[in-house]
């Protein structure tokens, strides 16, 4: 029986390849991606008929670059490539001129009439000076896009309350989008019902994508620090679907932001921040120990900028460092700490704990304007950055936690041109990020175990203290270099035609050893004086642990905006991604394990065919389906852009995690060969015994004594084996979107208000799972009673072991209602709201793939039953505020509310009894004949919310030098988001577990209540 592997959904390329050629050549050296720059557009009238040949000027501000353009023979005019910022605009026809300024925001398009004699278009001109936040001009608002899309602007990152500056923390200003920190430090932002990983940040133009391990950004796996300093964000935007053409290796949101540049005048800034255990409340865990863990968390930084030739060659330079000791909690089990009273010499070492972390940053940017058309911009980002991981994960004291290195550089060279009717952009950039976790303490490690409570088997132990070294090696990153040119086209009517393409050689590399230290275990309740289990890491004879890939990654699209009438603007896009992956095409199988998979029986009549992923260096080939058409409009109801129906439908492509592709290396070549002593809580020996059983030896007390023992006992030839599908495809969503937008007068002010269904379906996700079969073929234990979950096999491929087949097939659906409504700051009027609710319904087929998860053993493979996600929540809001009643004071706050998250559980309950199967299996138990994955979401109507207020208070000295005192309170009302809750359905048969969902420890999502006190410096 061979079940079929479901095809993709592909699009015939050809028509595209001609199409994007064409424009390609005709184009010559065009393109650049994920567009930074604004765009202002419209028309001219010149008493109240169309002015042609009448010319309009925009001039920076703050830089003095000027753009010009003729209008045509109807009066409309485009002005591309505007880096955002507040411009004077100039129209001149007829012998008349007229001005206005108007503030520009990142990455948008937005339509001002102008007129010169007769009634001239008016706009306002609010301005107010904050010092670092600076508003000046009317601010235009971008209502004629299809994206689903929201800015997050300079003064909400300066002004609302946080506790970490990551610029990042603001994107839940956004419906659909979720910012979290895990109490471990690590940051994630993600969207809908997919994973972090499936984001990318575009950083002037150019993606941060992480191409090796998890988090959808390089730097963020694992790690507490910020990706970019925050001092360096001028303003950014947020696109959670239908993003145009230009946007590559995504398939769920998309943050473009813009970088800060120096100006005509010469400023700085300087800030520092600090909290510590004295100023937060204690959690629930450290008021049952009666103390706090120390924390101390310092952030500081400075930024400088101005010019070095007056509207001509500008400077800007930042710094910004994070100084942190992290609270952590060490206790037992709470498996054990309720069975077992542990000796004196164990529970010492539990209560309160900490680890540090520091963190560099370093930005700077020259911007040379040497003309009307051409900006020269260069850009560098250097990232130094050591923390310490794992602190009371699985019992380890301060000593044995995991230290990451964590280090970055980026540089960017770009060009712009500038000419009537063309704009051509293009950047040349280099990258380099490494990822490397390794033990804290360079000495063997020690765990002291018992056996887990309500168990019989020996080997069944439960770590209660970990000391010594931790287990975690690892060096993986990412190197390369890339050229991306993007070229405008203005020059037809009502059209803004976009080509691009990208050109990326980049070097992965991925090497694990696990554990790099030997590990000894002691029994708490056993003999003391030795180990009844040893661990050490070994490399199997004639593998190569260290996996490397020299990747060539190209891109090519084109895109129309097009203004189809006053009302109707079409966005019209294709785009075309192709990646080589030497690592993975040609790779050969060990002729050995070949031959013994073709060989063994089991697999063959079964549900695969295993010559799909037998590999021998030339039935392998890079994806080449990766086309995604994307098309949208907006419908501007009455053509005064204030209401605005607008929708979307769209394909994007992402890419699969090096780190998981390179299992199909790494996963066999090293192993942990595990030692056995006889002890006598612990035999060694016994059937389901799988350690090696040796006579102790008290040299293997010594790294001497391990190296000689490895020495003479080398690990055999069989081991896990990962072998992925040689059809392997790229994950990818489709997307659909129906909104409108509304600006609504209300009390005085204009209200910005948006409604939008989204509908999201994410295909492809790369996954493994368990490849042995029984010796009929099948899967499970009791598959001819109709078993669909659990009991797979466990039958070894002979002379190999394990077998891990990687595949295509973890799948996401997300249908959203996503509203938003915000009241801007402005001088007249100085109070902002912002208010984002989303509701989302969020299905996976593998509970837990949205979290990173990878792996699928109960079931066959990947299939059609889809689940709650266990990633987002159904409902959340998010409403901040911003208030200054004068006398440079500055009120604001964050309210964060959502629904809970479901958690991963398995339903048994339709499954017989214990002790009741032995009729139908001939087994006393079956506790998985019925079983299947069911979410359990956690009591209550509320899973988290968290208030954060602050305050701040600026003195100008009557000189150019300015000072300001700013107070933080982080969970100000120290609302407890409790995390462990019991996920336990209940056994066989039933009955239910009525305590299913309900909250089972006392540990909680940081921080408590803390006050922050920040000082700066503005001149």
């Amino acid at each position: 029986m061979k079940q079929q592997i479901r095809a993709p959904r592909r699009f015939n390329r050809s028509l595209l390849c001609c199409a994007l050629a064409g424009c390609m050549l005709m184009a010559a050296p065009a393109v650049f991606a994920q567009s930074t720059s604004a765009t202002l557009q419209g028309r001219v009238s010149a008493d109240s008929a169309p002015a042609s040949d009448a010319r309009v000027t925009a001039t920076n501000l703050a830089t003095g670059l000027t753009r010009s353009v003729q209008t045509t023979a109807s009066g409309a005019y485009n002005l591309g490539g505007l880096p955002p910022g507040t411009y004077r605009i100039d129209v001149t026809a007829g012998g008349q001129t007229t001005s206005q300024n108007v503030t520009l925001a990142v990455g948008q398009t937005a339509t001002l009439n102008l007129g010169v004699g007769g009634v001239a278009e008016a706009g306002t001109a609010d301005a107010r000076d904050l010092d670092t936040v600076v508003v000046t001009g009317a601010a235009l608002v971008e209502t004629r896009t299809s994206e689903v899309a929201t800015y997050v602007s300079r003064q909400q990152i300066e002004l609302l309350p946080q506790n970490s500056r990551n610029f990042l923390a603001f994107a839940d200003l956004v419906p659909g989008m979720v910012f979290t920190e895990s109490n471990n430090g690590e940051s994630r932002l993600r969207s809908g019902a997919q994973g972090a990983s499936n984001i990318n940040v575009y950083i002037d133009g150019v993606g941060q994508k992480n191409y090796v391990t998890p988090g959808g950004i390089t730097g963020q796996d694992d790690s507490r620090g910020n990706p970019f300093p925050q001092l360096a964000i001028a303003e950014y935007k947020v696109i959670t679907s239908n993003y145009k053409a230009e946007y590559d290796q995504i398939s769920s949101a998309a943050v473009t932001a813009v970088t800060r540049s120096g100006t005509n005048d010469f400023s700085g800034s300087f800030y520092w921040d600090r909290t510590s255990d004295d100023w937060r409340k204690a959690s629930p865990q450290e008021e049952a120990a009666g103390q706090k863990a120390e924390e101390r968390t310092e952030q500081y930084g400075f930024a400088v900028g101005g010019p070095i030739l007056r509207d001509r060659l500008h400077y800007f330079f930042t710094y910004e460092a994070k100084d942190y000791v992290v609270p952590r909690f060490i206790a037992a089990p709470s498996s054990v700490a309720s069975a077992v009273t542990l000796p004196a010499s164990i529970t010492q070492f539990y209560g309160p704990a900490s680890q540090p972390f520091d963190q560099k940053v370093y930005f700077g940017k020259l911007s040379f304007q040497a003309n009307e058309s051409n900006l020269i911009e260069l850009t560098a980002r250097y990232r130094d950055e050591v923390g310490v991981l794992d602190v009371g994960n699985t019992q380890r004291i301060a000593s044995a936690g995991t230290a990451l290195i964590n280090d970055e550089t980026r540089v960017a060279l770009r060009h712009q041109f500038n000419s009537m009717n063309w704009l051509n952009d293009a950047q040349l950039t280099y990258e380099e990020s490494s990822y490397n976790p390794s033990p804290l303490s360079p000495v063997p490690g020690i765990r002291y175990t018992v056996i887990t409570p309500n168990q019989t088997n020996p080997n069944n132990n439960t770590v209660v203290l970990w000391t010594g070294s931790g287990t975690n090696g690892q060096d993986k990153g990412q190197k390369g270099w890339a050229f991306q040119d993007d070229l405008t086209y203005f020059g037809w009517e009502n059209h803004t035609l976009k080509m691009g393409i990208k050109y990326k050689q980049v070097d992965l590399n991925a090497f694990q050893f696990f554990p790099p230290f030997p590990q000894y275990f002691y029994d708490v309740f056993d003999t003391v004086d030795r180990p009844y289990q040893i661990q050490y890491g070994a490399v199997r004879p004639g593998r190569d642990p260290f996996v490397t890939s020299a990747n060539k990654q190209f891109g090519i699209y084109i895109q129309d905006d097009w203004q189809a009438s006053d009302k109707l603007t079409l966005n019209l896009g294709v785009r075309w991604d192709y990646e080589a992956n030497p690592s993975y095409e040609d790779q050969v199988l060990d002729p050995f394990i070949a031959t013994q998979l073709r060989n063994w029986p089991n697999i063959q009549n079964t549900d695969y065919d295993i010559e799909d992923y037998i590999s021998n260096g030339s039935n392998r080939s890079a994806f080449k389906g990766a086309i995604q058409p994307r098309l949208g409009f907006s419908y501007d109801l009455f053509a005064d852009q204030r209401h605005v129906v607008f929708g979307g439908a769209g394909r994007a492509y992402d890419r699969n995690i090096f780190d998981y592709m390179a299992r199909e290396f790494y996963s066999g070549a090293t192993t942990t060969v595990t030692l056995g002593f006889e002890t006598p809580l612990h035999p060694c020996g016994a059937a389901a015994d799988n350690r090696a059983c040796v006579p102790w030896d008290p040299s293997l007390l010594t790294a001497e004594g391990i190296a000689a023992y490895a020495a003479t006992n080398p690990p055999g030839t069989q081991s896990e084996v990962f072998l992925i599908n040689n059809d392997l495809k790229t994950p990818y969503s489709d997307q659909f979107s129906l909104g409108i937008r509304n600006t609504i007068p209300f009390a005085g002010h204009d209200w910005n208000s948006s409604v939008t269904v989204a509908h999201i379906r994410s295909y492809d996700g790369i996954y493994f799972r368990n490849g042995r079969r029984r010796a009929d073929g099948t899967f499970h234990q009791y598959e001819s009673l109709g078993q669909t979950f659990g009991n797979g096999p466990g039958d070894n491929v002979p002379g190999v072991g394990g077998l891990l087949l990687g595949d295509n097939g973890f799948e996401y659906r997300s249908t959203s209602l996503l509203l938003s409504l915000d009241k801007p700051f402005t001088e007249v009027s100085p109070w902002g709201v912002n208010v984002a609710y989303t509701l989302t319904d969020g299905k996976e087929n593998r509970p837990n793939a949205s979290n990173e998860e990878t792996f699928l053993f109960d079931y066959a493979y990947a299939g059609n039953e889809f689940r709650d996600s266990t990633g987002v929540a159904k409902h959340r809001l998010v409403l901040s505020g911003i208030f200054s009643p004068g006398w440079d004071l500055i009120f604001s706050g964050k309210l964060v509310v959502s629904s809970p998250i479901p958690l991963l559980s398995v339903n048994r309950l339709e499954s017989p009894a214990n002790g009741t199967c032995g009729p139908i299996t001939g087994q006393a138990n079956c506790g998985d004949l019925r079983a299947f994955y069911d979410p359990v979401t956690p009591e209550g109507s509320i899973g988290f919310k968290q208030l954060d207020l602050a305050v701040e208070k600026r003195w100008n000295t009557g000189s150019d030098l300015s000072f300001k005192v700013r107070a933080d309170l982080i969970n100000a009302l120290n609302w407890r988001n409790w995390t462990s809750f019991d996920t336990n359905r209940g056994n066989p048969g039933g009955p239910p577990n009525p305590n299913v969902g309900l909250r089972n420890g006392n540990a909680i999502q940081f921080p408590t209540q803390t006050f922050k006190l920040s000082f700066g410096l503005d001149w």
